[in-house]
């Protein structure tokens, strides 16, 4: 019996190592097999980094160029504001300008209206004192209110063009 027993703890031993190089070849196909799931994930997770930065890299050029475009807008809104406030201003100048000269139009149409009330009385004053003079005189009153028409030119025909 003595040789059985070596015998059956060699091979038991090999066993055992037969065994444990088993469960090392099976431990290592799992971790190759994790190991390519994750670099397929690495691989996934990269390209959609890649592609989030390609749109992150889109999207900064986009608001560069809005950002841009908005300080042009700006730049011709200020420009626009400017413009219509000397609008406005000239408007104002010219719209006191144009009052100032009617005021000057309607103080001058007063005066002429003060002068020509003057220049009736006065007439009517004349009128009276020639008139007074005239009767003081025993002369014919040489002006009356009603005005004669002058009478026409005889021996002006109307001569057409053709003739």
């Amino acid at each position: 019996m003595a040789s059985f027993i070596p015998r059956t703890r060699a091979a038991a031993a090999l066993r055992m190592k037969q065994i444990a190089l088993e469960n090392q070849s099976h431990m290592i196909r799992r971790l190759r097999a994790k190991l390519a799931t994750e670099i397929q994930e690495s691989v996934a997770i990269k390209k959609e980094h890649e592609s989030k930065q390609v749109a992150v890299e889109t999207s900064h050029k986009t608001i560069a160029g809005l950002t841009e475009i908005g300080l042009s807008m700006s730049k011709k809104i200020e420009r626009m504001k400017t413009k219509k406030q000397q609008a406005r201003e000239s408007h104002m100048e010219c719209h006191h300008k144009m009052q100032a000269r009617i005021q000057d139009a309607e103080d001058t149409i007063q005066e002429q209206h003060l002068i020509i009330e003057a220049l009736v009385e006065e007439k009517a004053s004349l009128l009276q004192t020639i008139q007074g003079l005239q009767e003081d005189n025993g002369a014919p009153a040489p002006f009356d209110d009603e005005w004669e028409e002058e009478p026409e030119e005889e021996g002006l025909e109307d001569i057409s063009l053709g003739e």
